[in-house]
């Protein structure tokens, strides 16, 4: 029988089919990024954060300023992933895919998504992308991640999650999740995301289509995280795509 510890981690997040997934794609077609409310309740947010000095849960760590990322570190998840990010991950790709399916028709790009989760991760792993790539990332005062994309390998995934585990003014100020676009023939356009505590914001991982007078075309995308200005922050990255 699970403790009760274990039986807050695999309560089931927000029902998947609350989300209007209609305003999802719109969001995504206008900014590159939408957010999505409550996705995990602030029970599973504490547990999953809990989760980070447990070494025997992650592949690897990273400290951000030994590579020129930024200040502070984060860790990729070891399989099998705790349950709230195993469930989530199948089940938000299934209509991302769908997304990502007509960005790429718009976009001129061959390359299409299967319907499921568990497929797409068997092309990754053909081409030995076996590791798994969903992390936990933390921050303290002063803190920041550059402007950057998640890119693993020959199979990427076009967008990607991430959940604010800690609460904004109670645990943390600062660290705002910082989207730019590069455009063609013009200067970089940024969006600043606000979430709080079990909110999520989905988005572009590398590019993306816009519409222009003249047709649609690519714009190039990075995101990164501001300078937290005091407190602690944790956040839950769910990458799609399994890296070598």
């Amino acid at each position: 029988m699970p403790s009760a510890r274990t039986a807050r981690l695999i309560d089931p997040p927000l029902a998947l089919d609350a989300i209007d997934w209609q305003r999802v794609s719109d969001d995504l077609d206008a900014r590159g990024c939408a957010v999505i409310e409550n996705l995990l309740t602030p029970q599973q947010c504490v547990d999953l954060a809990a989760l980070y000095p447990d070494d025997t849960r992650f592949r690897s760590r990273i400290v951000m300023a030994r590579h020129g990322f930024g200040r502070g570190e984060y860790k990729y998840f070891n399989y099998p992933l705790p349950d709230p990010i195993a469930h989530l991950r199948p089940a938000l790709y299934a209509p991302l895919s769908q997304i990502a399916n007509r960005w790429n028709a718009t976009m001129g790009i061959d390359v299409r998504y299967p319907a499921t989760h568990d497929e797409f991760l068997a092309r990754c792993h053909e081409a030995g992308q076996t590791r798994p790539t969903p992390l936990l990332l933390q921050y303290v005062t002063d803190d920041y991640n550059c402007l950057h994309q998640d890119l693993y390998g020959e199979h990427v995934f076009p967008l990607q999650v991430a959940v604010l585990l800690s609460e904004p003014g109670r645990d943390f100020a600062g660290g705002e999740f910082v989207l730019t676009e590069q455009r063609p023939r013009m200067q970089s356009r940024a969006e600043v995301v606000w979430l709080t505590q079990g909110d999520a914001v989905v988005f572009a991982v590398h590019h993306r289509p816009v519409q222009g007078t003249r047709g649609s075309y690519r714009v190039n995308l990075r995101h990164g995280v501001s300078r937290l200005r005091s407190g602690r922050r944790h956040t839950v990255g769910i990458i799609f795509h399994d890296a070598k």
